[in-house]
């Protein structure tokens, strides 16, 4: 019995061009498998960012409308509450408390105060620049979102920095946030890492004994990755890990 063969079985040009085409379909498919995960990735991105974007405005909008009502509970307690207090000084160089009112200024200044680190966003800022100024008063602000979030490395740097110039020269600094729980115990800590040489789990219960209220978000016991301040970073991300 004969067999015939069949069209294009005969010859290894054949085979040899159908094995071409495979494997230019085979790379084209992995090529497109490629750009479709890399799309995919991108796009996972994009959506992340819109994501994080709408829970930081949406914390916005939530801070803004506790502030008032918030502040007042505070000024209540601290009135009623023996042990309530607007600030404390938990550094022989630095007092940690909460935002403070223009008739406060002057009481600042007749406990030495030379600098105060503000770390409110606008709305929540009581007392202006200029009435700092009046009383021979330096004031950085570094506006920080409340609840969630942190100074950025690098304006802790600077406020750690501006409150180890005033310590040099034996000034008293403020630190303060909305209630001197969070924000500005995040910075305060920071100092007494850096230039207390302490570790962040001995800075936190330093500063806790001596304003038991501190309380801190979970962004604000992190400090991103920067290629100043080593020791910080080390330590601070050490005490994450460990904590």
């Amino acid at each position: 019995m004969r067999i015939e063969e069949l069209p294009g079985d005969s010859g290894g040009g054949g085979g040899d061009g159908g094995g071409g085409g495979g494997g230019g379909a085979l790379l084209q498919l992995r090529r497109g498998a490629a750009a479709a995960a890399a799309a995919v990735e991108e796009e996972g991105g994009v959506v992340m960012r819109v994501a994080f974007d709408a829970k930081r405005a949406a914390v916005g909008v939530g801070a803004r409308m506790l502030f008032y009502p918030t502040l007042v509970y505070n000024v209540v307690r601290n009135r009623f509450e023996p042990h309530f207090h607007w600030w404390d000084q938990v550094d022989e160089h630095v007092l940690l408390g909460a935002v403070p009112f223009p008739s406060d200024v002057l009481r600042l200044k007749e406990l030495g105060v030379c600098g105060v680190v503000t770390l409110n966003e606008s709305y929540e800022r009581l007392v202006p620049r200029c009435l700092y100024e009046a009383h021979g008063i330096e004031n950085l602000v570094l506006p920080t979102r409340d609840y969630l979030y942190a100074p950025s490395f690098e304006n802790l740097c600077r406020a750690a920095d501006f409150i180890h110039r005033n310590a040099l020269c034996g000034k008293l600094t403020y630190v303060h946030c909305k209630a001197g729980r969070g924000r500005s115990t995040t910075v305060v800590l920071c100092y007494l890492v850096q230039y207390k040489q302490m570790t962040p789990a001995e800075a936190y219960e330093h500063v806790r004994l001596r304003r038991p209220r501190v309380l801190l978000a979970s962004a604000q016991r992190q400090v991103s990755c920067h290629k100043k301040n080593s020791v910080l970073v080390g330590r601070m991300i050490s005490w994450l890990c460990f904590s």
